[in-house]
């Protein structure tokens, strides 16, 4: 009988050895640069597909473990787990480990302060009587430990808080990370400063925002007591002391939902408020300088005042003591008014400006905002206090950039905005070309303009451009396939070149906002057979990646190429009703975005030597030193597609059986297997070693016809070959996989 299956083992390489499989691996192409309004992009549409979309499609997030990757199932771990916590990592990375910005203690809020206080002997009160000539070390310093106690939470160390993010930078660290103390010291985490480019850009600070808003709502929406147990914000049980905003610290009440969520979501409020006012108040250009826009009086009719695209910083080291550099002069180096950038920066003030509305009762999240914007920690409104608070200047921000998005970049006459404008001479040059992912997102940040604005006469105007925007697209970019042309140029005509998946995607997320905004089913129906087309035509199923030029084998993924394809896919399941999407791009997930994560840290599971087993390396183990972030730029070979839907969004059976390579391979400890059926039947799926000894039997079953995927845990088991076989009625197959630890 050994002997028996000792021959098996020998068929079974030789069979293996002598067959050729194809497998569209996905290679690293670009890692040694960060750009910031794409990466934070991505950080934006994956936090959205990850715990909210988890929880929208049923699932309980109390089942969720990180360290039991792929329970109770492969989806629930990849959105609940994965997506949520890598958009986490990006977000840690650009505001408090990097250095990537200004720091904190230059920002305008903390400035002001200082120079609002008059005591002689404050300089170095709070830290740690250290006199160096300067207040703002420690009005910064007071106020986090002021954060601190309101959350019970004591603040990390060596932290860098910033209020503006330069646009890009090497993302490596300048030394080797600290293993043991990382996570709560982040010395070791910091980048070369002098490989950053030192400019702002309101698309790099807007996708920031539109993150710090992300997690300062999800953060601050509860309290939590000294036992770090829930608290829920009822209007009765509060941090507050009774009949006024200070904090009581006999209530046994703190903000946030535990320690951590109570002290960075108030961090993260801090830093977006500045990051706003420093924007309102220093970077406003008026095609000749740049200086203040007051949103009160602001009317572009009497002279616009816009956010160019980019403006350097200059800045001042502090000679001698250990003090972050200064900021000395902004200078604009490229005056244009970028859509994609204005866009970027209005969904964030938009979104804070709901958060911190003091008549917004719709929720017990806003319950909970309401005792943050209260005076303390955050100052009132001015209906309250007859000085703008951090309500005003988001509701004021986006009114500025409202109004600019449509004196520069709406035409009229076509119904459309536009990539790119300027001011020459005083007058609107408006570009001649709109892109269709740019045409897509801007009707998202309209229907949201639309809520925000609700009964002004602002919202007329953003409903009246949301839908010539949206009749624009069908009009005129869409082709009698069903896609959509890459984009316009007033005077010649639709783009001809190779469609993108970036338009495609671009425009269904765009097509599901406007059918929300409008409830109008054109919308809805244009939105899922853009979709449907989007699959028919990118989608590879047999390698689950998407081709990024339709036609082109090669797919090259960037962040925002995968923020729009996560953004697309998750909209046509929550609006189109689209039930294969989630699958797709959980496949999509794990074949592509996956390897493009270059390092995780302890909330994913990951505590070092791949302890989770998903191929990603623990930060400090990560072998070039670069921070948990996603690759620039990532490649897959895909031959063809392989259209998975029908008309009603159902998935087809496959025409053929097949079992598919394992992926991860090489992998530790887990792999996923998938399999597709075309008839219904019992299947047996085996594992044995290379001597033909079954080491597991995965499924003993009958199955339902269908795409198939389960995941093989080898914890047990030695480093070495292994091969997975699979029985289906008349079918047999055979492959190999790699176990290394």
């Amino acid at each position: 009988m050994q002997q028996f299956y000792r021959s098996i083992g020998t068929m079974l390489v030789i069979f293996l050895l002598t067959s050729q499989f194809l497998v569209a691996q996905v290679t690293i192409t670009k890692k040694d640069q960060y750009k910031t309004i794409d990466q934070m992009f991505l950080a934006n549409e994956i936090n959205e597909s990850g715990e909210p979309y988890a929880e929208a499609i049923g699932y309980n997030l109390d089942d969720l473990d990180p360290f039991h990757p792929f329970q109770p199932d492969n989806m629930a771990y990849v959105l609940g787990i994965e997506n949520y916590e890598y958009s986490r990592y990006q977000l840690g990375v650009v505001i408090a480990r990097s250095g990537l910005g200004l720091h904190m203690m230059w920002a305008p809020v903390i400035k002001d302060m200082a120079a609002m206080n008059t005591d002689p002997d404050f300089d170095g009160k709070f830290t740690g009587g250290m006199k160096n000539g300067f207040k703002e070390d420690d009005i910064l310093m007071k106020n986090i430990m002021h954060f601190g106690m309101l959350a019970n939470q004591t603040p990390p160390q060596n932290a860098w808080p910033q209020f503006g993010e330069f646009v890009s930078g090497d993302p490596h660290y300048m030394q080797t990370a600290d293993a043991a103390n990382f996570s709560h010291d982040f010395a070791t985490l910091r980048w070369n400063r002098y490989m950053m480019t030192k400019q702002l850009s309101p698309g790099a600070m807007g996708q920031t925002l539109m993150k710090q808003y992300l997690w300062a709502q999800d953060m601050l929406g509860s309290f939590h007591d000294g036992n770090e147990d829930n608290v829920e914000p009822n209007g009765v049980s509060s941090p507050d002391s009774a009949g006024n905003p200070n904090f009581d610290p006999n209530n046994n009440v703190f903000y946030g939902g535990d320690n951590l969520d109570g002290f960075v979501g108030q961090v993260l409020t801090a830093e977006a408020i500045n990051k706003v006012k420093n924007i309102i108040t220093n970077l406003a250009f008026d095609g000749t300088n740049l200086g203040m826009v007051d949103p009160a009086t602001y009317d572009p009719g009497a002279g616009i005042k816009y956010f160019p695209h980019l403006i350097a910083v200059e800045e001042t080291p502090i000679q001698g003591i250990m003090l972050p550099p200064q900021p000395k002069d902004y200078t604009v180096v490229d005056v244009s008014s970028w859509l994609f950038d204005q866009i970027s920066l209005i969904w964030g003030t938009l979104n804070f400006k709901n958060m911190m509305d003091p008549n917004n009762n719709s929720s017990s999240q806003h319950t909970a905002y309401h005792s943050v914007f209260d005076g303390n920690p955050f100052p009132a409104d001015m209906s309250v206090t007859g000085m703008p608070g951090p309500f005003d200047l988001m509701k004021g921000a986006s009114k500025v950039i409202f109004q600019n998005l449509m004196a520069m970049h709406f035409n009229s006459d076509l119904g459309t905005f536009v990539d790119n404008a300027e001011l020459s001479s005083g007058t609107v040059a408006r570009g001649n070309t709109i892109s269709g992912f740019n045409a897509g997102y801007s009707l998202v940040v309209l229907k949201l303009f639309i809520e925000e604005f609700a009964g002004t006469p602002l919202e007329t105007m953003a409903q009246n451009s949301l839908t010539a925007q949206a009749n624009f697209i069908l009009d005129s970019l869409a082709d009698a396939a069903g896609g959509y042309y890459n984009g316009y140029t007033i005077g010649s005509g639709v783009m001809t070149d190779a469609k993108s998946v970036l338009a495609q995607a671009g425009i269904i997320r765009g097509f599901y906002a406007v059918y929300q905004a409008t409830n109008d089913t054109r919308f809805l129906d244009a939105a899922n057979a853009a979709y449907d087309y989007l699959i028919a035509n990118f989608y590879d199923a047999d390698q689950h990646g998407f081709h990024t030029v339709q036609g082109v084998e090669m797919a090259t993924y960037t962040p925002k190429i995968v923020a729009a394809l996560s953004g697309a896919l998750r909209e046509a399941r929550l609006i189109g009703g689209k039930t294969e999407a989630t699958t797709l791009y959980v496949k999509f997930w794990n074949k592509v975005v996956n390897k493009m994560q270059l390092a995780e840290g302890g909330s994913t599971g990951e505590t070092g030597s791949d302890s989770d087993g998903d191929g990603i390396p623990f930060i400090p183990e990560q072998p070039d030193g670069i921070s948990p972030i996603f690759a620039a730029e990532a490649t897959q070979n895909l031959t063809g597609t392989t259209d998975v839907t029908e008309g009603n969004g159902i998935e087809q059976s496959p025409a053929t059986y097949k079992i598919n390579q394992n992926y991860p391979n090489p992998f530790n400890p887990a792999t996923e297997i998938s399999f597709e059926l075309p008839e219904n039947g019992k299947v047996v799926l085996s594992v044995y070693n290379v001597i033909g000894e079954k080491v597991a039997t995965l499924i003993d079953a009958p199955m339902n016809a269908g795409i198939h995927a389960v995941t093989f845990n080898a914890n047990r088991l030695p480093s070495g070959i292994y091969f997975y076989q699979i029985d289906a009625n008349n079918f047999h197959a055979v492959k190999k996989m790699s176990l290394i630890r």
